[in-house]
């Protein structure tokens, strides 16, 4: 059983926490290969142009990890810059958004609505501390039941990336004055998705509810 409550700390750009993120998506990949997608079924556009965004989100500071103590159980990509397969003329970010990169739930901790609650904590952090009005992510295009997942989690669908090419076609948006705040917590996070002092530097923490934590897939 986890160790309740967990913690959210930002990923260092150490080989460790690399490695540590690379694990989550391979076990997340062969999941998903039992499950009828083809999502993650091999890296895009090739292992290097994947492993460097990783290493990228990493020296940027934008890339955190839930831990349950020494073990790693889901971590995500929380972006404040504009992502540039959301601007077209069907939603342009016209206003402050943060943006959900390579969000993954250790498959030890399926079920149990940890992930709906990290979405939380991001969205509504980045609403306090960050101004963003929405959160939004770029599903797999093909995953059906992951388009599901996001509208249990109270996303509307924003259609495609104008980019066919793109594996992660499929855009998500959630408002982020719809989240509320719930008590106890689930977990342990920061206040501020980037530190105002430095990026890499830890922000104070608060509880974040287990009452937030919403259906998983």
């Amino acid at each position: 059983m986890p160790n309740w409550p967990l913690v959210v700390r930002r990923a260092e750009p150490t080989a460790l926490h690399f490695a540590t993120i690379i694990g989550l998506i391979d076990e997340a990949a062969a999941w998903l290969g039992t499950k009828g997608t083809d999502q993650w079924a091999h890296p895009w556009p090739n292992k290097a142009g994947r492993d460097g965004r990783v290493r990228l989100s990493l020296a940027e500071g934008k890339t955190w990890i839930c831990w349950d103590r020494d073990t790693p159980a889901a971590t995500l990509t929380v972006d404040l810059d504009d992502d540039p397969h959301w601007v077209s003329a069907h939603s342009r970010p016209s206003r402050p958004a943060i943006y959900i990169h390579r969000f993954v739930v250790g498959r030890g901790y399926g079920g149990m609505r940890l992930g709906g609650c990290l979405l939380s904590w991001a969205g509504r952090t980045g609403r306090l501390a960050h101004g963003a009005h929405s959160v939004r992510v770029s599903a797999w295009t093909t995953n059906r039941a992951l388009h599901r997942y996001y509208e249990r989690q109270g996303f509307e669908p924003r259609g495609y990336h104008a980019d066919d090419g793109y594996p992660s076609g499929a855009r998500y948006e959630k408002l982020t004055s719809v989240i509320p705040f719930t008590w106890p917590p689930l977990f342990s996070a920061p206040s501020r998705l980037v530190s105002a002092t430095s990026r890499l530097a830890v922000a104070p923490s608060r509880p974040v509810s287990a009452r937030s934590r919403l259906a998983e897939s």
